[in-house]
């Protein structure tokens, strides 16, 4: 694994670190193959039943390194153009197709495709010093990395245009008050808290877990009629699982569910 990126095992947990500390953890393209990959691993890993994703130093995330893609730009290099496809767009899916639960802990700031990270994730921890700006605008661009989709199902239509076209900064309390973030934390917390979580996590029925999100992704694109038909299939699969049947039983017989995932 790249030094740009760390990753650490704890009780089923996987912990995911952006490593450019003294570049805020902005993305360049050993940064963003390096993440794909170990979100990649991660979803394959049977031992990891949950994932934790932050940044080291001040910032969870800057986005795009700048600095890389002005090189690029004047260098005439037609990378630039293609990191959507080839950087942006499958750092997003392997986030939010991952079978597992994946908690974002955001200390410091959180910009661009940094922000869009987060959102991508199911839940989001905010240290109280964190940030979020959409900075697409104040450089010229449109938006990427899933942000046009994932943001306007958090905190609705109207308000997502509004950071999108503006490019404001939103502050911790902000973010949890319209829905941007599912908590916050106190400075220098939110990774530990985000463990916290997701080791508890861990130990729950994370075969249901996966086919929540699954319901929860369709229902977004879908009419109802559609959500239903997958509710259905998602439904009769988790009632076949041993997972189920443990927690049945052990409603019966008073205990706690010992679940596995299968």
């Amino acid at each position: 694994m790249s030094d740009v990126l760390l990753t650490r095992d704890t009780g089923g947990v996987r912990l995911i670190t952006l490593n450019r500390p003294e570049s805020f953890n902005a993305l360049n393209v050993e940064l963003k193959l390096a993440l794909v990959g170990a979100l990649r691993e991660a979803a394959a890993d049977d031992a990891v039943r949950a994932v934790v994703l932050t940044g080291s130093g001040r910032s969870f995330c800057a986005g795009q390194d700048l600095k890389e893609h002005i090189a690029q730009l004047q260098a005439d290099d037609p990378s630039p153009l293609k990191t959507v496809e080839e950087h942006y767009n499958p750092l997003i899916r392997a986030v939010a197709t991952m079978p597992k639960p994946i908690i974002s802990a955001v200390n410091g700031s959180a910009a661009g495709a940094g922000a869009s990270l987060a959102f991508a994730s199911d839940l989001r921890i905010a240290a109280a010093d964190a940030k979020f700006l959409m900075a697409f605008a104040n450089v010229g661009l449109s938006t990427d990395s899933g942000a046009s989709w994932t943001l306007p199902r958090l905190i609705g239509y109207g308000r997502a245009m509004e950071l999108l076209l503006l490019a404001e900064p939103v502050a911790a309390d902000e973010a949890l008050r319209i829905g941007m973030v599912n908590r916050v934390v106190d400075a220098g917390q939110a990774t530990e808290a985000a463990m916290e979580l997701a080791a508890r996590m861990a130990t729950g029925p994370t075969s249901a877990y996966a086919r929540i999100k699954e319901t929860m992704r369709a229902a977004a694109a879908e009419g109802l009629d559609e959500a239903l038909d997958v509710e259905a299939g998602a439904q009769n699969e988790a009632g076949s699982t041993a997972d189920h049947r443990e927690a049945v039983a052990a409603f019966v017989e008073k205990r706690t569910p010992n679940f596995t995932g299968h």
